[in-house]
């Protein structure tokens, strides 16, 4: 689709911002688009004064705004470089969808999810940086700076925990639910009465495959009670500029997802029977006359190995056989708790409402077609209903449903007030749903009502029919407030409750100007916790270099001693190790070459000088009475040096045979100057090339043996044109030729 031009008028001050749910079975792109809320008029539209920014489709049409590519991005941990690849689809699309001139200030955030939390710490890390680089140099859309904790993209390339997940849906449910609305916006100038229940947020409850999450905010009294224990800060901007403050708890139960429940069922099951008992297996949580071949996943061969499951189709025996999995006789470390030992906050039932999304909406509607306001009592009997029809008959009903193309679904057919069919679906329902609805029923109504400890709403009469309104007016007549405790939704409005549009809603919402100077910038919640210890949000960093140390802790943690664990010690003694063969390896790799960091460190110090030149442009020898350079006598380890070069320390020359082998030479002979004697100059006589420098030095005594040479005797002296003149003194030879090194006459007798 071409994109919207700048002259649209839906166009004008709209902002937009895209998301990446990167989940197990695939990633799924959403757009979403605001107005800028700086340009909002709010003398003109007062009515939006206590609103959060309006968040909509990134589209004008209705499937513009999404786009999904399979599978996960999980599924690249063993070749990451193919990352790219796999999100050219998405980002192109989303290039068509948003304007060319907005690419540069339209955030993107790929947030991984469940599947990429199950890999390990360095796949993590290639996909991520992977993807990153993609982003970065396929795309203008705007990431985050680099970051030493969040990676390579900051907080626009990360794993997400179910947590966060939980926060994002409970922020997505009370903006589309109106739950931020301050008090003000509740009367209009103080002529409307207060509500006549009391005010508060919705509870947020999302259950998927692996795990299901809660998510929402205690009331005042229980927040006291526990000290703000484990609440998360959630901070968001209204169009005025005020900032609202709302403390959440969140909280995840893995292993409670639908798929996983299942697995654990079936592993109690199988265990309970006789290990050499080949019977088939009696399963109340299969309609009646189902049979399947089913294995549960564990290290136990007998209940791993597929046994014949036969569907007996009782929903109160299902109910009954899978309460135990709550594991609600589990201790409790920090009261209260409710499924798992986990702790939660109590829960005031009659001022707390609750959405559930995922798993509770296609349960509910896909099926029975009670999606919606829940009531228990109809919801009990569709499932009973169902799970007590033959299985031939619903795979009849199915075909005859997918034939038709049915858009949606009632779960009951009733014709004068009673029940005579069951299984009108619509196309999107299939066999494995049929094949589980049972289970996954029971298991939402444990959930609700033995794990969270919601009231059942019981009515001996119940209702013929599944109208929503008359369960809104009978949560009313039992005093459980409105609307009703539970509600199961997919949509409200045109857009689909999701975590993604929460991150947005928060996104959008930082962009308003706060009305008072000072206040902290907006940021994701868990950005928010200074202390991870109590909370129950523990963020999954980056796994780069720091995370993989973690890594090799946790595996070498099992092997240690308790008195040297982390918890032991106050602090990792992985770290220690680490930073000790870090030194070990820079030791044995320095220590060779030490002699020559101390050189090139010395010629550092002076300036990168010469010292030999140094010496001989700045010293000179008068009769032997030794240096006149200042600096050369004050600089101790210099006259140290020297010591070792040609001078004593007390400025006399001696033999420097050591200095000899560095001296590069290249000879000619050059006659003496006429009517000059070696002889009369009593030992030697020096002639520079430019420069007649002559310096008497006495002659050793016959046989005299100076630094292992016979009868030689060196000096070394400079003139103002640097030539060096060597002096030997060899009285008992006859005369040599004057031989010269670099631009130094050597006289030899």
């Amino acid at each position: 689709m071409v994109p919207p031009t700048s002259n649209d008028p839906w166009l004008s001050g709209r902002h937009f911002g895209i998301v990446i749910d990167a989940g197990s079975s695939g990633s799924r792109l959403q757009i979403y688009s605001w107005r800028d809320p700086r340009i909002i008029d709010l003398y003109k539209e007062s009515h939006l004064t206590h609103t959060l920014p309006k968040v909509e489709k990134g589209s004008k049409d209705d499937e513009g705004w999404v786009f999904k590519v399979e599978p996960g991005l999980s599924s690249l941990s063993s070749n990451p470089t193919a990352v790219g690849t796999y999100l050219k689809p998405l980002i192109s699309h989303a290039m068509e969808e948003i304007p060319p001139s907005l690419h540069s200030s339209t955030p993107i955030f790929l947030l991984a999810t469940a599947g990429m939390r199950l890999l390990e710490p360095e796949e993590q890390a290639a996909v991520l940086e992977n993807a990153c680089s993609f982003l970065r140099s396929s795309t203008n859309f705007k990431l985050d700076d680099p970051s030493e904790t969040l990676g390579p993209c900051g907080s626009s390339v990360r794993i997400i925990t179910g947590e966060e997940e939980g926060l994002f849906g409970w922020i997505a449910v009370n903006y589309l639910m109106d739950g931020f609305k301050s008090k003000a916006s509740s009367s209009a100038k103080g002529k409307e009465k207060e509500v006549s229940f009391p005010r508060t947020t919705y509870g947020f409850l999302d259950m998927g495959g692996a795990s299901t999450q809660i998510a929402f905010e205690p009331s005042e009294e229980h927040v006291q009670d526990v000290k703000g224990k484990g609440l998360v800060d959630v901070r968001l901007r209204l169009l005025s500029g005020e900032e609202i403050r709302h403390k959440v708890f969140v909280t995840t139960w893995l292993g409670y997802g639908t798929n996983q429940a299942r697995e654990r069922y079936l592993g109690r099951m199988i265990a309970e029977l006789n290990s050499g008992q080949e019977d088939d297996v009696q399963d109340p949580c299969l309609p009646k006359g189902l049979e399947l071949m089913e294995s549960a996943t564990t290290d136990n061969h007998h209940i791993s190995k597929p046994h014949k499951l036969v569907g007996t189709g009782s929903f109160e025996q299902c109910v009954r056989n899978t309460g135990p999995l709550l594991n609600k006789d589990t201790p409790c470390p920090d009261s209260p708790c409710l499924m798992n030992g986990i702790h939660v906050p109590p829960i005031d039932f009659s001022v707390s409402h609750f959405i559930g999304v995922s798993e509770y909406w296609y349960s509910s509607e896909h099926i029975f077609g009670l999606g919606g306001a829940y009531d228990f009592v109809q919801y009990e009997r569709a499932a009973e209903e169902f799970c007590g029809h033959d299985w031939k008959g619903i795979e009849k009903q199915h075909e005859e449903s997918r034939d038709k193309h049915h858009l949606g679904g009632d779960g009951e057919v009733i014709e004068d007030g009673k029940l005579v069919g069951v299984g009108v679906w619509g196309p999107k329902v299939e066999i494995p749903r049929l094949q589980m609805q049972c289970f996954k029923a029971a298991w939402i109504v444990n959930v609700l009502h033995e794990g969270l400890g919601m009231p059942r709403i019981t009515d001996p009469g119940g209702n013929s029919t599944t109208a929503g309104d008359r369960v809104v007016e009978q949560a009313g007549e039992k005093g459980l407030g409105r609307p009703p405790t539970f509600q199961s939704v997919d949509t409200v409005g045109d857009i689909a409750i999701s975590w993604t549009l929460g991150k947005m809603v928060l996104e959008a919402s930082k962009e308003v100007v706060p009305s008072k100077k000072g206040d902290k910038p907006l940021v994701d919640p868990v950005d928010d916790i200074e202390d991870y210890t109590d909370s129950p949000v523990k963020p999954i960093r980056p796994p780069f270099f720091s995370v993989s140390l973690d890594a090799i802790e946790n595996k070498l943690a099992s092997h240690l001693p308790p008195s040297l664990t982390r918890e032991s010690l106050g602090f990792s003694p992985v770290l220690v190790l680490f930073w000790m063969i870090v030194f070990l390896v820079f030791f044995i790799v320095a220590w060779p070459l030490r002699r020559r960091i101390k050189t090139s460190f010395l010629r550092f110090m002076r300036g990168k000088k010469d010292i030999y030149g140094e010496l001989m442009e700045e010293g000179r020898f008068v009769n032997g009475n030794g240096l006149s350079s200042p600096t050369l006598q004050s600089s101790s380890w210099i006259r140290r040096l020297f010591s070792r070069s040609g001078v004593s320390r007390n400025g006399n020359a001696h033999p420097l045979p050591r200095l000899r082998p560095f001296i590069p030479t290249r000879s000619f002979s050059v006659p003496p100057p006429s009517g000059t004697s070696l002889d009369d100059m009593g030992g030697a006589t020096v002639v520079s090339s430019t420069r007649y420098t002559m310096s008497r030095v006495p002659s050793p005594a016959p046989g005299t043996v100076v630094d292992g040479y016979d009868g030689q005797q060196f000096l070394t002296s400079r003139s103002r044109n640097s030539s060096q003149v060597n002096l030997v003194n060899l009285a008992q030879r006859p005369p040599a030729p004057i031989s010269r090194t670099n631009s130094t006459l050597v006289a030899r007798k």
